[in-house]
């Protein structure tokens, strides 16, 4: 029978992976106890970061219904799971490991999803809500601003014409 330190160990990290909406798992070998504290400082706005114990985490991965985790839970591991903006913790990750190469993203979990180390890379490379938002507002207001164009075009044109035509009337009398 299991020992109620580690099944409270497994239900705690099977209700993380449930109400979080990502989690990457990475290797940490090699890094000091003051990066580590600086890694949970970069990504607590957007997730919580924790070493965790592979047999507990492959268990509770089961038991959340989290697949695709089991092939890289191998060496010491830790999980950032993603509550905030899946892309912002991406970046943090992806810019902690540049500075701090014995960071390895091993890959993770978005949305139900097995994701590789590639697919977490390519996640960070998205930019930003706001970014994407403006741009989007940006498009919708070029095209008000051209359909208004185009509604205004003919009554122009129709002025431009009859003012032509009273010139010519007025050079011809």
């Amino acid at each position: 029978m299991a020992r109620p330190d580690k099944a409270a160990a497994v239900a705690e990290l099977a209700e993380k992976f449930r109400i979080s909406n990502a989690a990457v798992l990475t290797e940490y070998r090699g890094l000091t106890v003051a990066q580590l504290k600086q890694l949970r400082r970069l990504l607590a706005a957007h997730a919580s970061y924790a070493v965790v114990k592979n047999t507990l985490t492959a268990i509770a991965a089961k038991q959340a219904g989290v697949e695709g985790l089991d092939a890289q839970l191998a060496g010491p591991s830790a999980i950032a799971f993603v509550t905030g903006d899946p892309v912002a913790a991406a970046k943090g990750l992806r810019d902690f490991a540049k500075a701090n190469p014995h960071l390895v993203i091993k890959g993770g979990v978005f949305e139900g999803h097995p994701m590789t180390a590639a697919d977490i890379v390519k996640l960070a490379d998205i930019e930003p809500r706001d970014v994407l938002l403006a741009k989007l507002a940006g498009a919708l207001k070029a095209s008000l601003f051209q359909a208004a164009y185009v509604f205004q075009a003919p009554t122009v044109k129709a002025v431009r014409t009859i003012d032509a035509l009273r010139e010519k009337q007025a050079n011809a009398a």
